[in-house]
């Protein structure tokens, strides 16, 4: 059998560090699945594993991207599989790591195939939003695809108000004259392996007091820097994230560097608390204290493949 041992939770609990024991353990590489990690332009805001943990365990879809090019979950999960297919030619466990829950359930469950959008799609909606803002998207949808913005504005009513999201489903309908609706929940793909899911989490306070401190060590680590570097790709999907947008703006004289440093705060500890409600969902998860000793998750790991 073939094992893909899967490690989720929060920005900053310390998922790349309990990879990259169980790598060594299992004698396995790492494919990391953290959508901001995968641009080289974007090392300190990203919270990229360091060379010496790179050299520790060999990772796959770390820096393997230009901010400049357009990178799907579709094509990071086709990319995944076929990396995965890859390894386990050779051995009998690989590990997946990263917050980004999309892209997690992309590779365990398959991902929707939607048509291919045209650019001219996609700039008219991108240039639509900038001139009319969220407004435009949210009444697109409704009136493109009623039942799903019902949908979502029942039972996840966050994603209106996130524009890339929003923006993708704009394009979807637009591009295909279909609601976007229509291409979800299609038969998924079949997988090879079996996962198994470890969560790791803390108390929200402690959690939060990590994520303050990791944001501290970036800006000591030269974050504002690496933003100006990245100044005429700002308008870039890639950079509308935590911890680039608040220095934009920063650098754009809209408000002051310490109130920026407090919205990068701010802003990555509900992006972590949105990582654990979405991951929470997935009853399959085993959920370990982020402090918990690598030999008892590897006990927990034995003993599902010793059934």
């Amino acid at each position: 059998m073939k094992y893909l041992i899967v490690i989720v939770g929060p920005t900053a609990i310390g998922k790349t560090a309990m990879s990259i024991q169980l790598a060594q353990h299992y004698d396995c590489e790492i494919l990391s699945c953290d959508s901001r990690q995968f641009y080289r332009e974007m090392t300190i805001g990203t919270a990229a594993p360091t060379n010496e943990e790179l050299a520790a365990a060999k990772h796959h879809y770390i820096h393997n991207r230009s901010v400049t090019e357009n990178y799907t979950v579709g094509d990071f999960e086709k990319e995944a599989i076929a990396k995965l297919d890859e390894l386990f030619l050779q051995k009998n466990f690989a590990i997946l790591v990263g917050g980004s829950g999309l892209y997690v359930n992309a590779v365990l469950k398959g991902f929707d195939a939607f048509p291919e959008i045209t650019t001219d799609i996609r700039d008219l909606v991108s240039t639509n939003y900038k001139q009319h803002g969220l407004t435009y998207l949210q009444e697109q949808l409704q009136e493109k695809d009623p039942a799903y913005f019902d949908k979502l504005t029942v039972e996840n009513p966050q994603t209106l108000l996130n524009p890339q999201r929003m923006m993708r489903f704009v394009e979807v309908c637009l591009g295909t004259g279909k609601p976007y609706s229509s291409f979800l929940n299609q038969k998924k793909n079949t997988r090879s392996f079996i996962p198994i899911i470890i969560g790791l989490e803390a108390e929200r306070n402690l959690m939060y007091d990590r994520i303050n401190q990791r944001v501290d060590l970036m800006m000591a680590a030269g974050l504002l820097e690496e933003v100006v570097k990245l100044i005429p790709y700002k308008n870039l999907n890639a950079l509308q994230t935590v911890g680039y947008k608040e220095l934009f703006d920063f650098i754009d004289e809209k408000i002051s560097l310490p109130f920026a440093i407090e919205e990068i705060k701010k802003n990555t500890r509900r992006f972590a608390k949105r990582q654990l409600t979405w991951f929470k969902r997935n009853e399959d998860t085993k959920w370990f204290y982020f402090r918990t000793e690598p030999k008892e998750i590897i006990q927990f790991i034995d003993s599902i493949i010793l059934k």
